[in-house]
Parts: C-alpha cells; sequence; structure tokens
C-alpha cells in the first residue's frame, strides 16, 4: 500500500517537475512578447490622442492590414478560432508568423483609432510561441494540445494582470459546458509566471475601485449577509448584460456576412469600415469609443475608469462602443473583442444602475465582467477576473450576474470554434 502511495507521489513529483520545466519558459517569452506589444499599444493610443488627425487615415490603414494578411497571414488570418482549433484537433499547425503579424496590425488598429481590443492579440501570440516551443521540445499530439492551452493561459494572464482567470479562461474557453482539467496545473504556471514577465518588465495594469456598499440587511430580525433587494438588481441587470453579450456576437458575425456579400473587393471591405468610424464620430462630435477605450483622450472622455463613476457614461455609450467595435472587427480591423467588452459592459452597468437606483461602482464592475462572460461562454473564469480585479468583498454577486448572463446569451459566442457539450441547460 505504501509503495503504490509512495510511487503515484513520485510520479506527480515527475509530473509537476517536467511541465514546470517546459510552461515556464515558455511562459516568460510569452509575457515578455505581450510586455513588448502593451508598451507598443500605449504608445500607438497616446499618439494617436497627440494627432487626432491620424483618424482620417483610418482606411488607408484597414487596406494595409488586409494585404499584410493576404500576402504574409495564410491561414493565421483565423486567429483565435486558429489556436482553439489546434487544440481540439492538433495537425493543422499555426504560421510561426502569427505573432509578429498580429502585434503590428493590432497596433495599427489602434494608431489610426480603429475600436478593438488586446487580448485577441495576446491570445495569438501565446499560441504561436507555444506552438514553436512544442516543435523545439518535440512533443506528441496530447502534450502539443497541453502547451497551447498553456500559451492561451499565459498571454491572457500577462495582457491583463490575472494570472488566474488566464489559466482557468484557457481551460473553460475550449468547450461551452466542460472544463477539461489536464492541462490546469500547467495553465497555473503559465497564467502565474507570464503576468510576472509582464510586472518584471515595468508594466503596469488599469487599476479600478468599487466604492463600499452595504451588501447585507436585517430580515426578520437577523442579520444576513445579503442584501435580497440588491441580489434582484443584480439578476435583472445581469440578464441585460446576457442579452447585449448575444446582440454583440450576433452583429459581429452579421457585420461580416454582409461585408463580403455586400463588397465584391476584399480590400475595399476594411477602407468601407474605416470610412464608416468616421462618419460616426463626425456625427456624434466626440472620440470616445475609438481605440481601447480605457485611457481618456480628453477630460470628461467616457472610459472603462470613467464608467465607475456617477455620470461617468452617457445612456447610450454601451451601443456606441458596441456599433464601433463590431464594425472594425468585421470589417478586418485586427485586435480583440474583449476590452471592448468590458467597455460595453462597465457603461452599460453605469446606465443601468442609474436606472435601478444601484450602486454605480459595483453594477460597472459586474457589467465589465459579465458581458464577457455571455459573450465568451466563460463564466467561471469571468467571476475569478471579478474577484482578481476587484477584491473577493461581492464574489457572490460577480458569480451571480456572470452565469446569469451566461445563460441568457444565446448559444453561441464570439469564438466559432468553440465545442459545445450539450446545450447550457442540459442536464445529462
Amino acid at each position: 500500500m505504501f509503495k503504490n502511495l509512495f510511487s503515484g507521489h513520485l510520479s506527480t513529483l515527475k509530473y509537476i517537475l517536467r511541465w514546470s520545466l517546459i510552461t515556464i519558459p515558455v511562459s516568460v517569452a510569452i509575457g515578455s512578447m505581450v510586455a513588448l506589444f502593451l508598451w507598443l499599444l500605449n504608445w500607438a493610443i497616446h499618439y494617436r490622442f497627440a494627432h487626432t488627425w491620424l483618424l482620417y487615415l483610418l482606411p488607408v490603414a484597414g487596406v494595409g492590414i488586409h494585404f499584410l494578411y493576404k500576402l504574409y497571414g495564410a491561414s493565421a488570418e483565423r486567429g483565435n478560432n486558429l489556436v482553439i482549433d489546434e487544440i481540439h484537433e492538433p495537425g493543422a499547425g499555426m504560421p510561426k508568423r502569427m505573432a509578429p503579424l498580429i502585434l503590428l496590425t493590432t497596433v495599427i488598429t489602434h494608431l489610426f483609432g480603429g475600436s478593438a481590443g488586446r487580448e485577441g492579440t495576446a491570445v495569438q501570440i501565446g499560441g504561436s510561441i507555444a506552438n514553436l516551443f512544442a516543435g523545439w521540445f518535440k512533443l506528441e499530439s496530447a502534450d502539443r494540445q497541453v502547451i497551447l492551452t498553456t500559451g492561451i493561459a499565459a498571454g491572457f494572464g500577462a495582457v491583463f494582470g490575472t494570472p488566474l482567470t488566464g489559466a482557468v479562461f484557457a481551460l473553460e474557453v475550449l468547450t461551452i459546458g466542460r472544463i477539461r482539467y489536464n492541462a490546469l496545473l500547467p495553465c497555473l504556471i503559465a497564467g502565474m509566471f507570464g503576468d510576472l514577465t509582464v510586472s518584471a518588465w515595468g508594466l503596469h495594469h488599469t487599476q479600478y475601485h468599487i466604492d463600499v456598499v452595504a451588501a447585507g440587511q436585517q430580515f426578520y430580525g437577523h442579520h444576513i449577509h445579503l442584501n435580497l433587494l440588491l441580489l434582484l438588481k443584480v439578476v435583472v441587470a445581469a440578464v441585460c448584460f446576457g442579452l447585449v453579450a448575444y446582440l454583440f456576437s450576433f452583429t459581429v458575425h452579421q457585420v461580416k456576412i454582409i461585408a463580403i456579400k455586400g463588397i465584391k473587393k476584399s480590400w475595399l471591405i476594411p477602407a468601407c469600415g474605416g470610412a464608416i468610424i468616421i462618419a460616426l464620430t463626425l456625427l456624434l462630435g466626440k472620440p470616445d469609443y475609438l481605440g481601447l477605450g480605457v485611457d481618456a483622450e480628453y477630460p470628461g472622455a467616457v472610459t472603462i475608469v470613467s464608467a465607475f463613476h456617477q455620470g461617468g457614461a452617457d445612456a447610450l455609450s454601451w451601443f456606441w462602443k458596441l456599433i464601433y467595435t463590431c464594425i472594425a472587427l468585421g470589417t478586418g480591423f485586427k485586435g480583440g473583442e474583449v476590452t471592448p467588452l468590458f467597455y460595453i459592459g462597465a457603461t452599460l452597468g453605469n446606465t443601468l444602475a442609474f436606472l435601478l437606483d444601484a450602486p454605480v461602482s459595483l453594477f460597472a464592475a459586474l457589467g465589465f465582467i459579465a458581458v464577457f462572460a455571455g459573450a465568451t461562454n466563460t463564466p467561471l473564469a469571468c467571476t475569478i477576473m471579478g474577484i482578481e480585479l476587484f477584491g473577493s468583498e461581492h464574489a457572490l454577486l460577480f458569480a451571480v450576474a456572470c452565469f446569469v448572463a451566461y445563460y441568457f446569451s444565446g448559444p453561441s459566442g464570439i469564438y466559432a470554434s468553440q465545442k459545445q457539450a450539450g446545450t447550457k441547460t442540459d442536464s445529462q
């Protein structure tokens, strides 16, 4: 008995040591590449702030991105879906140029004002570098699947400063309704070392703050730790978050379909998308919905950070960000969906807080994670993200918002390559 126990522990120790030796160098490489990306992205955003005329070159930038992928992209244009497909069925491979190509084209998108994110870039950097190391280490098919999953974890954890979220997201995003735990330990190592590497390079992530909220109440003479009226408001808001997540996924797919069917010359698609974004900006009279949406271009601009404060967002800020992002991504600009989803969720939460007479910063935080949860079908990862970004005090409300949004966000999401293990309400 003790011999078998010792043998099992020895096998576990070998497993931990082996995957640590494989994962750590991969994660450090990914974290370093993500750090370079974040530095370039920050430069591009603030350079555009100082040179607002760059927006008028957005159609030209879109055409440039189109031809970069046409000439050098090959299958890399499938982005995150290519990484997910390669994990499900290894063999097709990922081009080595995927990482530098997505990095360059995302920076171009933001330099000229395209509304996009950064998660897609980080995931593709992670997948591409992990695939490169898998070849160097001569890993078999099953181990290649694991190392590619750790690439997602390292990239996601590094770009947002949420290592645990990165680990769980990498496992949860592959199949709707099912998590495979065979890569849990390597993903935890990857998320942690990816994030540590970015910090070691001296880059810092945006800090968010939730104001103090009285979450408990007296109930028939007894103190309970949950305000039932607040919980009801969270559920109502979460339904809205889920429906908006569905609207985002539907709209971005429809923009792609309409653009392909309606515009015969493919290089004209991003040119038209850029022109529409310019026209919308002139019509609205402000640039708030361009770019990443984290830093303010001018005092009083609507950003993710401002949405955590009373009056920090307009009633339809979430809608305009959704439209801008769907047009940009649907017509070929690069980046990702997640940070725009944070913006959409936070500003929608700001609006709903006013309508429901609820705490603004709390509902902005709930929208921040719940719209993301609904669009990516990763409610567990997003609940953990809420705890990593905002603290654990409202963990239960984070979970309620994320899972309700997940159930109300429709059968699919923004990643077409996600597999489904039954329906979201399947009891089998």
